[in-house]
């Protein structure tokens, strides 16, 4: 729990060091159509673009005893061209988790979550909207029995968007059931919404706000919605030759379930390959 809580503190101290002092894109002679275009990759969950986003939420003051909940999401994107005029979008999500234990104030539990793989099947060519769609699963692979629910789930997931001059504007959706496990684990339906909304400015820089709602359908009223409201600020720029996307957003819940956090930081970390390894 000491080195987790020391790596925090470093992260927040060398990320927003990292984003107010990084380069922009182009660091002798900044390519502004090369920048312009990768901010709105990155922004698309469906771009033809390669990506190994790394995301931390550090979710805070969880009663009784205001501890925080820290979630390092490793989450790569990657497109593969399944047919002439179709990608096949794989999004898999691999949450590591620390997790107190509400009951006891020093003590709780370290280790994977369950992961999260969407595919998406998204046209090549495409007009003013962006779509994609496909099926989401929930896989039982949680270390502990408290960092998971132990059920496979899996449903529907859907992602439009719009990308009108310096904006990009959309949401991505889905809905889990649990379809099988352990009887003793409740059941699973809930649902995930996302909507994005960013604004692009020069040197890399861009506004964002994609706050994560969602729906325990299965819980009992009142704690069934956690609604976050907030945003952030972001830069796309290069380390060495690697381009890279850096943001930083807070959010306080609107509404949430008993028990849990007020308030999250979220700071993220996305490398970046623009080009798409041709099939054999």
């Amino acid at each position: 729990m000491l080195r987790l809580a020391s790596c925090n503190k470093i992260v927040l101290i060398l990320f927003p060091t990292l984003l107010l002092t990084a380069p922009v894109f182009s660091q002798d002679k900044p390519d502004t159509d090369e920048t312009a275009n990768l901010q709105k990759a990155t922004q698309n969950p469906v771009a033809s673009l390669i990506s190994v986003p790394v995301q931390n939420n550090s979710n805070f003051d969880i009663p009784p005893n205001k501890r925080t909940q820290d979630v390092l999401n490793i989450q790569p994107v990657i497109p593969i061209g399944v047919a002439k005029d179709w990608n096949l979008i794989i999004r898999w999500i691999t949450p590591t988790i620390w997790q107190p234990d509400p009951s006891v104030k020093d003590i709780g539990f370290y280790g994977i979550g369950d992961m999260q793989p969407t595919f998406f099947l998204s046209p090549k060519k495409t007009g003013k909207v962006i779509w994609g769609v496909g099926p989401y699963f929930i896989l039982p692979t949680a270390t502990n029995p408290f960092l998971g629910q132990g059920k496979l789930s899996l449903g529907p997931s859907a992602v439009a968007l719009v990308q009108p001059g310096h904006w990009t504007i959309g949401a991505l959706v889905n809905n889990a059931w649990s379809v099988a496990g352990p009887s003793d684990r409740a059941n699973v339906n809930q649902m995930l919404l996302q909507y994005f909304i960013n604004y692009n400015l020069e040197k890399g820089w861009f506004l964002t706000w994609s706050p994560i709602v969602t729906a325990n359908w299965q819980a009992a009223s009142g704690n069934v919605w956690t609604v976050p409201v907030g945003g952030g600020v972001g830069r796309v720029f290069r380390l060495g030759f690697q381009p890279v996307s850096l943001a930083a957003q807070v959010y306080g819940n609107a509404a949430r379930p008993a028990g849990t956090s007020s308030w999250t930081l979220r700071l993220q970390m996305a490398f970046l390959f623009p080009k798409i390894p041709k099939r054999k």
